[in-house]
């Protein structure tokens, strides 16, 4: 494998230890001496590539630690403590699990040197504000550190994480599924920009998932195999009522979507209709954020202000769009989920 390479595999195996919920704690032990001193020789001796990344978390662990030395097993340790202290700042001054990854990523891809300085977690968390863009955040970090980090190599970096991180912080009720959560987690999703598979339910497309769709729905999903793998590998993905499903099957506890829970029916768009109780035509639909629109084959959740997110099609994915001119005949109250005033809602 060639150094360019290597260092494109490097950078993709950081986001996918921190984009997995079982690689977080590791990463946290290894990440700084697995990318500047370990990663590039293991990513040849383990034979990683740029699109397989699939990847023994307890085997790498061996490897990696086998092939320290004490000096090398010291800096680790010294890099545990500065990401868990970056943790603990970032968490008191109320940023989410996916901002707290950003400043880990910061510090150990570009401001390990600074690590020393006895204020340095406070100056890195003091470069981060609320509703701030990536070019904002890295405009602070220069001014501060005196660096000259890329906003476009940050952003890439950083895409697969956000793609993948689901964000309950806005959430009004995590333990009651309803329409207003279900307008967070769909607008997350069109903001992500999830991924449209044929079958799937917002859970994170990997080479095992992706495999048992091409052989369960074989018309919907072979045809489209090589834009998918191009596009979506890696990321969030559902279909059309997968979107809802995924939403009534997330735990929040594990963090994972977790098929046929909560009560949520595994019905086709069809199904979804049928099973409603509350619906009717269009023209009649009341303004209620969380409602369902439908047509024949497909489904789409409404979240207000004339806006729709659907997962429309595997080339497109999970976007919003205008209420009207997209053909939907019919709205809908989802069955499987309780549907509130934004009064009554409850704070977490």
């Amino acid at each position: 494998m060639a150094a360019p390479a290597v260092a494109v595999a490097a950078k993709k195996v950081l986001v996918a230890l921190v984009s997995d919920k079982k690689g977080r704690k590791f990463l946290m032990t290894v990440i700084g001496i697995v990318i500047g001193i370990v990663l590039a020789p293991l990513c040849i001796l383990m034979g990683l590539s740029q699109t397989d990344l699939s990847i023994d978390m307890e085997q790498f662990e061996q490897v990696v630690q086998a092939n320290m030395s004490e000096e090398q097993i010291a800096a680790l340790e010294a890099m545990e403590e500065t990401m868990i202290s970056i943790e603990n700042e970032m968490t008191t001054a109320g940023y989410s699990a996916l901002r707290v990854g950003e400043a880990q990523v910061l510090y150990v891809l570009a401001l390990s040197d600074f690590a020393t300085d006895s204020d340095f977690v406070s100056k890195l968390v003091g470069c981060f504000s609320e509703e701030q863009t990536d070019a904002q955040l890295i405009e602070k970090v220069n001014s501060t550190f005196g660096t000259e980090i890329s906003v476009e190599e940050f952003t890439n970096l950083m895409g697969t994480m956000r793609s993948t991180y689901i964000d309950t912080s806005d959430y009004v009720d995590l333990s009651n599924k309803n329409n207003l959560d279900l307008v967070t987690w769909a607008k997350n999703a069109s903001d992500a920009q999830w991924g449209y598979v044929y079958g799937t339910f917002g859970t994170i497309l990997d080479e095992d998932m992706l495999t048992y769709k091409l052989n369960q729905y074989p018309d919907d999903v072979v045809p489209y195999e090589e834009f998918i793998r191009s596009n979506w590998m890696g990321k969030r993905c559902a279909d059309c009522v997968g979107l809802i499903k995924g939403y009534g099957w997330y735990n929040p506890e594990s963090g994972e979507v977790e098929y046929g829970s909560n009560g949520m029916a595994d019905v086709d768009a069809g199904g979804m209709y049928d099973a409603a109780t509350e619906k009717g035509e269009l023209s009649t639909m009341p303004d209620i954020p969380g409602l369902a629109v439908w047509q024949q084959g497909h489904i789409g959740i409404y979240v207000g202000d004339g806006k729709v997110v659907e997962a429309m099609t595997t080339t497109v994915g999970v976007v919003t769009t205008d209420l009207h001119n997209r053909g939907w005949t019919h709205w809908l109250k989802i069955p499987y989920i309780n549907y509130i005033e934004e009064t009554e809602s409850t704070t977490n």
